[in-house]
């Protein structure tokens, strides 16, 4: 068995209104598209309203460096309104593993994010090219919600 290469991806982000508001907008899988940057093409394939809940699978479409990629993942861990897991069951990475966790504090929610990932080539590869998209892409995913949820 071949020991995978893994790298860990953290991020968190302060939203000014309550937890009620905000998981809600998370626990819709459509707004990935919403939040997902338009150079990675990103849509939703499953059709129909998504039920999430253990067990769910969800498949998209995205392009990555120009190259289409098919992806699908299943919620592995639900627990609304504090916390879910997504996994990559078919896709670009070796290992895609992605906890979002969601803290109220005095009115506001502190949304954490943790990403569990292994890539084909290693850390070289990591280094090179994912890395730096994944941190762009939470980027940009900041500043959208950023501005759905009213910060300055």
């Amino acid at each position: 068995m071949v020991q995978l290469t893994t790298h860990v991806f953290q991020t968190e982000l302060w939203l000014p209104v309550p937890r009620e508001k905000v998981f809600p907008f998370f626990a819709d899988a459509r707004n990935l598209e919403v939040i997902t940057p338009p150079w990675l093409n990103f849509n939703v394939l499953t059709p129909g309203h998504i039920e999430m809940h253990v067990g769910a699978i969800i498949d998209y479409r995205l392009r990555v460096h120009g190259v289409p990629v098919r992806w699908r993942t299943e919620i592995t861990g639900w627990n609304p309104p504090f916390s879910f897991c997504d996994e990559q069951r078919r896709g670009p990475y070796r290992l895609w593993r992605h906890t979002h966790t969601f803290e109220e504090k005095n009115g506001s929610t502190l949304c954490r994010d943790e990403v569990v990932y292994a890539v084909p080539g290693g850390a070289l590869v990591n280094w090179l090219f994912v890395r730096h998209d994944v941190k762009k892409i939470f980027a940009y995913r900041a500043a959208v919600l950023q501005r759905n949820f009213g910060v300055a």
